[in-house]
């Protein structure tokens, strides 16, 4: 069952919304994954477990929720001076965050839910960063690779090695930008 979504925002369902993010996130840092369950989320955060269950449908669906909440990102990339300075100090970053171990149990639970819309969100979170960097680099007079082109060539290669095993480090990081960016010349 899919977040539902349209809702009024600053109604009840997002007060339900927020006590129940922030009730798996308290119960999360208390203890393991494992241990949580729908009725500790719902006896926390002031809820019963069938309001739970209606709007998120099981676990994984509302752990995929809070996961994506917490994958937005809060700040716009860092300007460096440069398109391709800007792209590199994101990567890097995103590379770190991603990696981490929080960084690793979010993408788990976005990739566990059985609908794919919390990947596609989190996918755009990504995209829309880009596109920050993208823009700023053309205003500059720069010149800047394709938002698609640096997703697949960026993006994935990071996510692929987070995913299946190595922490790309700070030179593969810096490497896979440089390539990137030669595509612009």
């Amino acid at each position: 069952m899919a977040v539902k979504e349209n809702l009024r925002p600053g109604g009840r369902s997002a007060r339900v919304q927020a006590s129940v993010h922030k009730a798996v996130r308290e119960l999360l840092a208390e203890m393991s994954r494992a241990e949580v369950t729908i009725p500790l989320i719902a006896a926390r955060a002031g809820v019963t477990p069938s309001t739970i269950y209606r709007r998120w449908g099981d676990l994984q669906a509302l752990l995929a929720d809070v996961a994506v909440e917490r994958l937005r990102p809060d700040m716009q990339p860092v300007d460096a001076g440069s398109g391709k300075a800007d792209l590199q100090a994101w990567a890097e970053q995103y590379a770190e965050e991603m990696s981490s171990g929080p960084g690793r149990e979010m993408i788990r639970d976005v990739l566990a839910a059985q609908a794919g819309a919390n990947a596609c969100k989190c996918s755009e979170y990504t995209r829309q960063q880009i596109v920050v960097i993208a823009e700023r680099a053309k205003a500059r007079g720069g010149r800047f690779p394709d938002v698609d082109l640096v997703m697949d060539q960026l993006v994935a290669p990071i996510m692929y090695r987070i995913l299946f095993g190595d922490v790309p480090d700070a030179a593969r990081v810096r490497d896979l930008v440089a390539r990137v960016m030669n595509t612009t010349n």
